[in-house]
């Protein structure tokens, strides 16, 4: 994965962002620890898992929908199904080496 460090992406207040496990748009001055980077790479298996377009229709819609639940922009991307599994499973450097295919399911 490309690591590209930026001003423009994210948007403020994230500090990366994954584009189809090829690019890792990472915000201007942010440190990536190992923890953020295992975090992306969870992403990446979540994305190859429903073909990369599955994965982004998926994710937008259960962040509208956490939206309407919560109100709150932030509140819903951390309960969006992939970024729990990611933030659950980030401090395990091998969760990748045993990760079950559609592992995010379980934290619908």
């Amino acid at each position: 994965m490309k690591v590209i460090e930026n001003k423009y992406l994210p948007l403020p207040g994230f500090k990366a962002m994954n584009l189809f496990g090829l690019f890792l748009f990472v915000r201007k001055g942010a440190k990536m620890s190992s923890e953020d980077m295992n975090h992306e790479e969870i992403h990446t298996a979540q994305m190859k898992e429903l073909w990369y377009v599955l994965f982004y229709l998926w994710y937008v819609v259960d962040w509208l929908i956490k939206l309407v639940i919560y109100r709150n922009f932030r509140d819903a991307y951390v309960n969006v199904v992939f970024e729990r599994e990611a933030y659950a499973n980030d401090e395990d450097e091998d969760y990748l080496k045993t990760r079950k295919r559609f592992a995010f399911i379980r934290y619908l």
